[in-house]
């Protein structure tokens, strides 16, 4: 009895032996499955194909039928999954707290549903719409390292029974390599839209920009510097900058043993690049040492500015006109800098009484008056199309019809002229309240033919018009001193006036150094009732005067200006006109006369 005791002893204890072996056995193959389950997302970088595999994977670790991953997006508060395994929805989208998911997410603890429809959380409209019927489920949270909750990954329909203990061990297992995963493809995909992002600007930058490391070997250039250095990026990425640059345009290489010594960024401006076509382009060079984070060199790089044909004509002409006027400029396709014969209108103004007020004044004040002044100024002429052509000391002259023609540019130079008067006004007021003297100007207008193009040397080029016509509207400028007024227009451009416009003709004159004299008219479009009372019945007196004068009715020209000046004792023309009526009422002209006023000064 005692030996079969003992062999029944020995026996059990072989088969618990056994039965050990076994779950060790079988533990450790688990363990392997699980360890090939992880390697098989953790290689995994794109975020598309990972949800994939770990679906996937949850169904074969657990034996199950179907598994969803569910991503939290803390944008939306939401948790969503990208892949339903098993369904033709592609996306899943629900509240961070609803259901069991969110139950789950919410709690951050595993949550095992032996029967899905006895749980109100369940949403059985799911199944209803897909047709898949679910008995029980798996719940994990997916939490990284730091515990912050990443999503939950879900596994429906034990095969052949119940989710158990092991079940929930391996998932938790698995749901930590879940989240290792998630979180290394997150990083890939930050790194990888970084680099598109940095790939997109470099490919939409006008400047040519060519990396290299530190011993000065390419490794990067973008569009443009291959277009501006004349190499495709085979010719150029991964050699010696010395090799490929050097040979045609030593100076760059000297650049960059600059930047190499002393540490410090080198720029060359507007320099010559030889191409090996044997073309020429004009850039700007920077040459900067590239560092890491700790401040250390680890590589170079140079921009390349082109500045050949486009780009000057943008650098040459935004001094003179607005930024839209070169954007047409540039989308014309025209060289707008070569000489051409343009017919525009000419406007000239000038501060009256400057040098006076300047010896009044520190140098400083004077600079600081001219350029509040200007700055106002140009502001109108640019609202309007104008191109400024130049200051002249304490005067500036603009153009409307060049660079580019418009059908109202007599227009635009009258109203330009007429709202520089009114900004002079509020330009005034504001000096007015910090005691300065107030400036008045003169401006001068007339259309006709110009020369227009850009005139200097070839890399010191300025864009300006020459002609007869600009010498008149400097020359009509200068008369309003004699004739006491702010706007004076000659005949042409009144003639090219295609809106009405609130004039008096003036006076036929022949202005010093013109050959043919002209007939002048006088803007009134700038005043106010403040600024001449009784307009309309002063110009109705002055223009019957005009009237008698021209027909040598000069008894009838005293009458007609006598009662302007009654009206307004300050109008200088009629006072001018009364004047040449009395002296002719005395002192006729002789027969030739033909009513032509000579202006001695320019």
């Amino acid at each position: 009895m005692t030996i079969l005791n003992a062999i029944s002893r020995q026996a059990a204890s072989a088969l618990e032996q056994a039965q050990m072996v076994e779950r060790l056995e079988q533990a450790r193959r688990e363990e392997l499955e699980l360890l090939a389950i992880t390697e098989a997302i953790s290689t995994e970088l794109h975020l598309d194909t990972l949800l994939v595999r770990i679906v996937a994977a949850a169904t074969q670790l657990l034996d199950a039928e179907r598994s969803t991953l569910f991503v939290y997006d803390p944008s939306k508060d939401e948790l969503w999954s990208r892949v339903a395994e098993g369904t033709v929805q592609r996306q899943i989208r629900i509240p961070a707290n609803a259901g069991i998911a969110g139950a789950v997410f919410a709690s951050g603890e595993v949550l095992n549903i032996p029967d899905a429809y006895a749980d109100r959380r369940f949403n059985r409209e799911i199944d209803r719409r897909s047709g898949f019927r679910t008995r029980n489920l798996l719940n994990a949270p997916v939490i990284d390292r730091t515990g912050e909750r990443l999503g939950v990954v879900q596994v429906l329909n034990k095969r052949g029974g119940q989710f158990t203990q092991v079940d929930i061990r391996r998932l938790k297992a698995f749901s930590a390599d879940i989240a290792v995963a998630l979180e290394n493809a997150r990083l890939f995909s930050d790194v990888l839209a970084l680099k598109n992002y940095n790939e997109s600007i470099l490919k939409s930058l006008s400047n040519g920009v060519v990396t290299l490391d530190w011993q000065c070997v390419i490794v990067k250039v973008n569009e443009a510097a291959q277009r501006i250095l004349g190499l495709s990026s085979e010719a150029l990425v991964d050699r010696p900058a010395r090799q490929v640059l050097g040979n045609l345009n030593a100076w760059i290489t000297r650049s960059l043993e600059f930047v190499e010594r002393m540490g410090a960024t080198d720029y060359h401006a507007d320099t010559d690049l030889k191409q090996p076509d044997g073309g020429i382009a004009s850039v700007n060079l920077t040459a900067a040492p590239f560092l890491d984070t700790e401040g250390k060199s680890i590589g170079y790089m140079l921009v390349f500015e082109d500045i050949t044909r486009e780009k000057r004509v943008r650098n040459t002409m935004a001094r003179y006109v607005a930024k839209e006027v070169v954007d047409q400029l540039l989308a014309s396709g025209d060289d707008v800098l070569e000489g051409s014969a343009l017919v525009a209108t000419v406007l000239f103004a000038d501060i009256r009484r400057f040098s006076l007020m300047s010896e009044t004044m520190t140098p400083r004040n004077t600079v600081s008056m001219l350029n509040e002044f200007f700055t106002e100024m140009v502001e109108v002429i640019f609202t309007r199309g104008g191109m400024l052509d130049k200051y002249i000391g304490d005067g500036l002259m603009a153009i409307f019809g060049a660079p580019v023609v418009g059908s109202a540019d007599a227009d635009n130079a009258l109203y330009v002229a007429n709202d520089m008067i009114q900004a002079l006004g509020v330009f005034n007021s504001r000096r007015a309240q910090r005691g300065f003297e107030q400036i008045e100007i003169g401006i001068g207008l007339a259309t006709g033919e110009v020369l227009a193009g850009s005139v200097g040397a070839s890399k010191r080029m300025e864009y300006t018009a020459i002609g007869n016509n600009v010498n008149l509207a400097a020359r009509l400028e200068s008369a309003n001193k004699y004739y006491g007024t702010a706007v004076l227009l000659a005949q042409t451009t009144v003639d090219g006036l295609k809106s009405s416009a609130v004039l008096r003709q003036l006076d036929l004159i022949q202005a010093k150094g013109i050959s043919q004299p002209t007939w002048v008219y006088e803007s009134l479009g700038h005043h106010t009732a403040a600024t001449f009372p009784k307009l309309a019945p002063v110009i109705k007196a002055y223009e019957a005067g005009v009237d008698c004068y021209q027909r040598r009715d000069w008894t009838g020209g005293l009458a007609h200006f006598a009662a302007a000046l009654e009206m307004a004792p300050q109008d200088r023309p009629s006072r001018i006109f009364f004047d040449r009526c009395r002296y002719f009422h005395t002192s006729p002209p002789d027969e030739g006369w033909d009513g032509v006023w000579i202006m001695q000064e320019k």
